[in-house]
């Protein structure tokens, strides 16, 4: 397995159901980013774009998701951020420390921690959120 070290990002209106390797696909739709595994190991890592999940930026030409990708759920447990279509590689965390960020997570007004979700299912996200990411992606558009 080859670990990426950069993410094109596409706007699109659904996700594809085979993900190329290398893209970062965001749907405004359903308030979603959905990516091939960085590590080269091809999972579907789904991240969720809310106040509680990630949060994306988008600076006109390049993508950030804020936390980081902690795919601890997966056998190939990678960890790292997208910055500016960058992937930043985070060291490997013990099974301790996942353990603490899972428990971390599940405290009430916390974040996910940078668990994105396996499934590759996507539900329609709360309609301001909505509202603003389509007003984002009209003017990347310049409709």
């Amino acid at each position: 397995m080859t670990r990426l070290e950069r993410l094109d990002h596409r706007f699109v209106d659904w996700i594809p159901p085979d993900l190329e390797p290398g893209v970062l696909y965001i749907t405004i739709e359903y308030a979603t980013a959905v990516h091939s595994c960085a590590c080269g190991c091809r999972a579907r890592v789904v991240t969720p774009l809310t106040l509680k999940d990630w949060e994306l930026r988008f600076d006109g030409e390049t993508v950030s998701l804020s936390p980081s990708i902690g795919n601890w759920s997966f056998a190939c447990q990678s960890h790292y951020w997208i910055r500016q279509n960058r992937i930043e590689w985070a060291p490997r965390w013990s099974a301790a420390q996942i353990g603490g960020a899972r428990e971390l997570a599940r405290a009430p007004g916390t974040s996910s921690l940078a668990t994105p979700r396996a499934s590759s299912g996507m539900e329609p996200a709360s309609g301001r959120l909505v509202r603003l990411l389509r007003r984002l992606a009209r003017a990347v558009r310049g409709t």
